[in-house]
């Protein structure tokens, strides 16, 4: 009888792993996982992270309460994609802020953002927040370049008593192919 090369001790465990493993995987497939109906597939992976709460509300900005602009200003606050867009043909008239946001990351498609406007008082105090939201609708048509331009409006909140004289605006979500 001969002596088991390295090599061939390396053949038979990957075939008795591809066995096992395609046993494992017809098991699975076929329903008969044991499991008492939950709604999560035997496949999928159930992960949990102690101490890890899930988000709730939509995404802020701490700068923006932070940024305290001068009457007259529109000042962009730091945000996690700053190095990834510009904002350009800035506007305040009182009632609204608007403007654009100009992706220079890459050229592709803008699949979601939003920018949140902080508006001010003349003493730099933040008055409330407004929100501009930009879903992609993929409607199956992609003809020419993508769009790396988003132009928004975001009214002055109601209920504000002291008038706005300035805001500042940030990136929180920004999502592009």
């Amino acid at each position: 009888m001969k002596p088991r090369t390295p090599r061939a001790i390396a053949l038979v465990a990957i075939a008795a792993v591809l066995i096992v493993g395609g046993g494992a995987y017809a098991l699975a497939s076929s329903g008969a996982s044991g499991s008492s109906g939950g709604s999560i597939s035997a496949g999928a992976a159930r992960t949990t992270f102690p101490g890890l709460v899930a988000p709730s509300g939509q995404p802020e900005l701490e700068s923006i309460g932070k940024a305290h602009p001068r009457p007259g200003e529109v000042v962009q606050a730091a945000g996690p994609f700053d190095d990834r867009f510009l904002l350009e043909n800035l506007a305040f008239d009182g009632a609204a802020v608007s403007g654009a946001v100009r992706v220079t990351s890459d050229v592709s498609a803008v699949l979601d953002l939003e920018v949140v406007a902080g508006f001010y008082d003349d003493t730099g105090a933040l008055l409330g927040t407004g929100r501009f939201v930009h879903h992609l609708v993929d409607d199956g048509s992609h003809s020419g370049a993508p769009e790396e331009l988003v132009t928004f409006t975001i009214a002055v909140p109601s209920g504000i008593a002291v008038p706005a004289v300035s805001v500042a605006l940030g990136v929180p979500v920004l999502v592009n192919e």
